[in-house]
């Protein structure tokens, strides 16, 4: 009955997005992102946009929800509940997010992963694929990991702590030689406190049953591909938390490294 119930939320997951706008070039370059990265780490975990919205601008994407409550992750239109315990569930179109970056995937460049690379290796491989280090690249790299580390943060209640302090009671879990995908992007630097600068990965196995943000790993064997955006569109919240939140500390590109696991 649990696996009749998930495979029905999934179904449902699919359905009512906007996929015609993967036809549409303009939408095609575009990576859509609701809030900042920067407000995410003064601890603005209240977001209105609802998993639904996001869909209307992607099938592909990353981001969290509403009280920090775990991961999220987007494959193929559905929308993935990452949670603390390493366990996934699929998340309702009614659930809201504080911050997510959606795309439509549509991969421009692809290449095969024929003997283990370690995570660094692969950052090598990708830097080396992309045409520029000022361009946004969705990453999702489908394969067998030899092994791999992931976090996920811990719902929060008010009065919320900053990011940093909300990751230090993080959890993690470690992963050894199963199926999966990892799925990302690789952000230029000068988007640093918009976005998450250099690469920002979640992980979900085979089974979509574990997962988590992604610290380290090594994969077997496996297929990269990437799909190249040069336009963003940021949405941003107008909340009262979002209003008087600080965006801009001295430290932030530290913060975030601390708490991203950088």
């Amino acid at each position: 009955m649990d696996r009749l119930r998930k495979f029905a939320r999934t179904v449902l997951a699919h359905r009512g997005g906007g996929s015609g706008a993967r036809h549409d070039a303009g939408r095609a370059r575009e990576v859509y992102q609701s809030s900042t990265m920067g407000a995410l780490m003064d601890g603005v975990y209240d977001g209105d946009v609802s998993v639904g919205q996001l869909l209307e601008h992607g099938d592909f994407g990353l981001g969290t929800f509403n009280h920090l409550d775990g991961e999220m992750l987007v494959l193929d239109g559905v929308c993935y509940h990452l949670r603390a315990d390493g366990s996934v569930e699929t998340a309702d179109r009614g659930d809201l997010s504080p911050f997510a970056a959606m795309t439509w995937f549509t991969p421009e460049i692809t290449e095969e992963i024929t003997a283990p690379m370690t995570r660094a290796e692969v950052i090598a491989l990708v830097d080396d694929l992309a045409r520029s280090p000022n361009l946004i690249y969705a990453i999702r790299i489908t394969g067998r990991f030899g092994g791999i580390r992931t976090r996920t943060v811990r719902k929060q209640e008010p009065p919320y702590p900053s990011l940093t302090e909300a990751a230090e009671g993080q959890a993690e879990t470690d992963f050894t030689d199963l199926e999966g995908t990892l799925a990302g992007y690789r952000t230029p630097d000068y988007e640093q406190g918009i976005s998450v600068a250099g690469y920002h990965m979640h992980f979900i196995d085979a089974s979509h049953e574990h997962g988590g943000h992604c610290l380290d790993f090594r994969v077997e064997h496996g297929t990269v591909a990437l799909g190249e955006r040069s336009e963003l569109h940021l949405s941003l919240p107008t909340t009262q938390q979002f209003l008087g939140s600080d965006l801009t500390p001295g430290n932030l590109t530290e913060q975030i490294r601390q708490a991203e696991g950088g």
